[in-house]
């Protein structure tokens, strides 16, 4: 233990200074998003709206993230990292905004779809931004200390949201589960996320060549290397219809399931987004010891059976265990991967390379979460997890294929030209 100690503080000593307003950054809008993620479905229901719109709202936002993940991809070159990352954040606070303002169908989907837009434009900002900005020994680190810190202050939001529309409620004679109540909570969540842009406009970027942005990129890139884009994105892009189904609706499976108030569901996502947290602080570790791919495959194969007992459960607290083990080996593996992503790719590509990760992350969920609330509704939670454990099963299956089973890595950095 103290030799892992040892070697993260090695590690954290050697960030750049963008690197630490980055984390900086990722603390504050943690804290903000676990809030919002906790409560929106709550909200929507207030509504009057059933599960079935919270999944095609769910399905609007990464519809959006789909389609504009290429032009985003330039924009984010053409704007900069520093500005592409305010410009996101800003957007992202905005749309929150404007759910609680106007609490109308049409602009819950219009804010959707803007928030989709800013999710997009920072999660092809990010890995691009985080690879220029260390070095090879610390890069690993760095990605994984990033979703780390976001993933531990998203306990902390996790913990006060289950909460925050009952300590309203209590102010204003109203019941908790009232829409005022999630509101109001959201509300909080949208003035709070503007602190986490705070951080970036402290950092200090270089000039971005033109030559790097180029529009048809993308379509250049995967004429030029199919193969590799292919096996690159394909593993994700199974995950992403799994994920879909399910991970929008943690709350609603645990309330329906189990009858769980708020305040219980919202203590049992903070702990689990610890847990994800502790999970990828260890996984650079793992990953120096005994390789990316190979903490990609064991870490995600491990926690299959843990899905299938989240579940199936007959009790809450087994549930409840075996959700806090599958999210922390899950994910944990998830910046060693976009490391091993951006590594394999030449600095003129990583951009338009992580776009098309970027709609390969947001393709199931574009439309998954609408078959899952229809799946709901009429059969219940039990098609759902099946659906799952298959969708992760092949794609834990394609990792192993690609990259591990081969004798011969992909080739890092600049090719020659075919």
């Amino acid at each position: 233990m103290s030799n892992i100690l040892q070697t993260y503080w090695t590690r954290i000593k050697q960030f750049s200074p963008n690197a630490r307003l980055y984390l900086a950054s990722a603390i504050l809008t943690g804290a903000a998003l676990g809030v919002y993620q906790l409560l929106f479905n709550f909200y929507v229901i207030s509504l009057k709206m059933d599960v079935n719109i919270a999944g095609q709202l769910a399905s609007t936002n990464s519809s959006t993230a789909l389609i504009l993940a290429v032009p985003m991809g330039y924009l984010a070159d053409l704007l900069g990292r520093k500005k592409s990352l305010i410009i996101s954040g800003a957007t992202v606070s905005l749309a929150i905004a404007g759910m609680v303002v106007w609490p109308v169908k049409w602009i819950l989907f219009a804010m959707a779809a803007l928030l989709g837009a800013a999710q997009s434009l920072s999660a092809v900002t990010m890995s691009p931004f985080l690879l220029e900005n260390s070095g090879e020994q610390e890069r690993t680190y760095l990605f994984s200390l990033g979703s780390g810190a976001q993933m531990t202050a998203s306990f902390v939001g996790n913990s006060i949201g289950g909460n925050l529309p009952t300590w309203l409620a209590t102010r204003q004679g109203i019941s908790p589960t009232s829409s005022p109540a999630y509101a109001g909570a959201l509300a909080i969540v949208a003035v709070l996320s503007i602190f986490g842009l705070v951080p970036y406009f402290f950092m200090k970027m270089p000039h971005l060549e033109k030559s790097q942005r180029a529009l048809f990129a993308p379509i250049a890139y995967a004429a030029k290397k199919p193969v590799m884009l292919g096996k690159l994105i394909l593993p994700i892009l199974v995950t992403s219809i799994g994920a879909g189904l399910l991970m929008p609706f943690m709350n609603i499976f645990f309330r329906v399931t189990y009858l769980k108030p708020d305040p219980v569901i919202g203590n049992l996502l903070a702990w689990g987004a610890l847990a994800m947290g502790v999970g990828l602080l260890i996984a650079p570790v793992l990953a120096d010891r005994i390789g990316k791919i190979q903490v990609v495959v064991i870490t995600q194969g491990l926690s299959i059976p843990f899905l299938a007992l989240l579940g199936f459960a007959p009790w809450f607290w087994l549930s409840g265990f075996a959700y806090y083990i599958r999210i922390a080996l899950m994910n944990m593996s998830t910046p060693v991967y976009q490391t091993y992503v951006m590594e394999h790719t030449e600095p003129e590509s990583r951009a338009t390379v992580a776009s098309l990760v970027n709609m390969a992350n947001n393709f199931g969920r574009a439309f998954s979460p609408s078959i899952s609330g229809w799946m709901q509704v009429n059969y219940g939670f039990g098609p759902v997890y099946a659906g799952v454990l298959a969708m992760y099963t092949i794609s834990v299956f394609l990792y192993w294929k690609f990259f591990w089973s081969v004798k011969k890595a992909l080739v890092p950095k600049p090719a020659p030209a075919d």
